[in-house]
């Protein structure tokens, strides 16, 4: 409701709900996003009659007849009316790739697609052949498998968007481990290298470490720290690059500021952490997995995120996953940052503490 507003205040909203169920969201926009227009539909003809009965608290003039057509059939209605809208809600079961086309031909420029999945096993690693079917990329084990699947679906509207002559700008990206979701501006072109931030990612089961290749300049992957030639865990195509806008987020953050509505505390958390999280760059590590690593307990994670700024590494809390850091440093330096933490604080050493998997100074980490 937050990025529906911000975009109502450049322009008349107009948004289209493609897969609206009950439509208690497409009752939102009008009552809270401040939409000029909210068209709610759902395949589901028996769902009618519900839908019609959530949208009267709202004025006639603003909400379009609910309709109970395909989302092919409606999108396809669109693009042969030549109508756009600035907002598309496309909140599936399952993962929508099929009607990625046809969204974003119906996304006005400047507009959002928020996109939603609830396909878990292909892009977190555990169905192979079905990430390959549905986004045409590999999907490895990973040890931040949420992460891994949002970047996996932003890759697939980065190439949809691209086979249309369009750019893409991600502004936010999260998941609470059952459903993924993104919201995508949909620019007139493609930003300058833009196609840089498709590429791949590879992770060392064995020492734990990352790396990353853009698709443009791929090449042989250097060695890691394992002995020997180390078999490494490869997925992509995916986006490597942002994942959240930090100017669209403090607009979001500056609206519910000075709005009535109250944020709940979980939303507002969840936009802090995003805020603080830009997702750069694609390296993520659960601190459970560096203490595996170290054979000691977790280090804990501010303190690891401070000690490599200190040594002019870019390091940030994941803001996707609890208890994750991420940074550019070389994975030594990550381990060395780690160790030195350790020996200042024998209190974390110990069976005890190795086998806690506190990371974000107390909180639980969600990473397995």
């Amino acid at each position: 409701m937050l990025l529906a507003r911000c975009l109502a205040r450049s322009a008349p909203l107009r948004v289209l709900d493609l897969m609206a169920g009950s439509g208690v969201r497409s009752l939102r926009y009008g009552l809270e996003g401040e939409a000029s227009e909210v068209w709610a539909n759902d395949a589901d003809p028996d769902r009618l009659p519900l839908l019609r009965a959530n949208l009267a608290a709202l004025p006639e003039a603003l909400v379009a007849p609910p309709s109970a057509l395909t989302a092919q059939r409606l999108l396809a209605s669109l693009i042969a009316a030549g109508e756009r809208r600035e907002l598309i809600d496309l909140d599936a079961f399952g993962y929508p790739g099929a009607l990625l086309p046809a969204a974003l031909e119906c996304v006005a420029l400047g507009g959002v697609l928020y996109l939603a999945s609830t396909d878990g096993r292909g892009p977190t690693g555990h169905d192979r052949p079905m990430a390959v079917r549905r986004y045409g990329s590999a999907a490895r084990a990973h040890p931040a498998p949420w992460e891994l699947a949002l970047r996996l679906q932003l890759a697939a509207v980065a190439r949809a968007a691209w086979a249309q002559g369009r750019g893409i700008q991600p502004l936010f990206a999260f998941s609470e481990g059952r459903t993924f979701r993104t919201a995508v501006r949909i620019e007139r072109l493609p930003a300058r290298r833009e196609e840089e931030q498709l590429g791949l990612l590879a992770h060392c089961h064995g020492c734990g470490e990352q790396l990353l290749q853009p698709l443009l300049r791929l090449g042989r992957w250097p060695a890691c720290a394992c002995p020997g030639e180390a078999p490494l865990a490869v997925s992509g195509p995916l986006w490597i690059g942002p994942l959240q806008d930090p100017g669209w987020l403090k607009t979001m953050a500056a609206e519910a500021a000075g709005s009535p509505q109250t944020l709940s505390p979980a939303a507002g958390s969840l936009l802090a952490r995003l805020m603080a999280d830009p997702g750069m760059p694609a390296r993520v590590w659960p601190t459970a997995l560096i203490a595996r690593q170290l054979g000691q307990g977790p280090p804990p994670l501010r303190a690891l995120v401070a000690a490599l700024r200190a040594e002019g590494h870019q390091a940030e809390v994941s803001g996707v996953m609890a208890g994750q850091l991420r940074s550019d440093a070389p994975w030594p330096a990550v381990l060395a940052a780690a160790r030195a933490l350790a020996r200042r604080s024998p209190a974390s050493e110990g069976p005890c503490s190795a086998a806690r998997t506190a990371g974000l100074d107390g909180e639980p980490d969600l990473a397995n």
